[in-house]
């Protein structure tokens, strides 16, 4: 995967609560890859990285999480979206007191996560995603992009006690 680099700083209503600038674990960065199989294991091993390098104080349930995140979202965008977007990006915007991931392409359908189906070997992805943001305190959302794809987006807190 290939990092396009660093970007943004805190959010906004972050700065009324702590001292003003960044701390130094804060920003965001975004990977692109080609969506293939072979990108899943790349971006997770990309998050872990990102995350040790920076040193974000995140707990190891927490990484797991956010790991087990990335490998859904960029396999549903290599099974579902490579067609019409041959590659993809993955995000990591770390604030003070959250981490967000997210998988955009450029494929327009929107997903939707599905019920529990015991007959069905797969197809409960998004709905997987759902359930570790919702224990961890977290979000997920999806949008549509200026471009006519997507981005699904999991915010989670880097501390228990959910999102501000």
């Amino acid at each position: 995967m290939e990092e396009d680099g660093r970007g943004y700083g805190p959010c906004p209503e972050e700065g009324a609560r702590r001292p003003p600038g960044p701390l130094p674990y804060e920003g965001v960065w975004r990977f692109t890859a080609p969506a293939v199989d072979g990108s899943v294991p790349q971006a997770r091993h990309a998050v872990r990285d990102l995350l040790a390098r920076q040193g974000v104080p995140v707990s190891d349930e927490l990484v797991h999480g956010l790991l087990l995140i990335v490998s859904e979202l960029v396999t549903n965008a290599v099974k579902h979206a490579a067609l019409l977007s041959p590659m993809l990006a993955v995000e990591v915007a770390v604030g003070a007191e959250w981490v967000r991931v997210s998988v955009e392409d450029n494929h327009p359908y929107r997903p939707s996560a599905l019920e529990a189906d015991h007959g069905r070997t797969g197809g409960r992805g998004l709905l997987l995603v759902r359930e570790v943001a919702r224990e961890a305190g977290g979000t997920v959302d999806v949008a549509h992009t200026a471009s006519g794809g997507k981005v699904i987006w999991a915010a989670l807190p880097l501390k228990p006690g959910g999102i501000p």
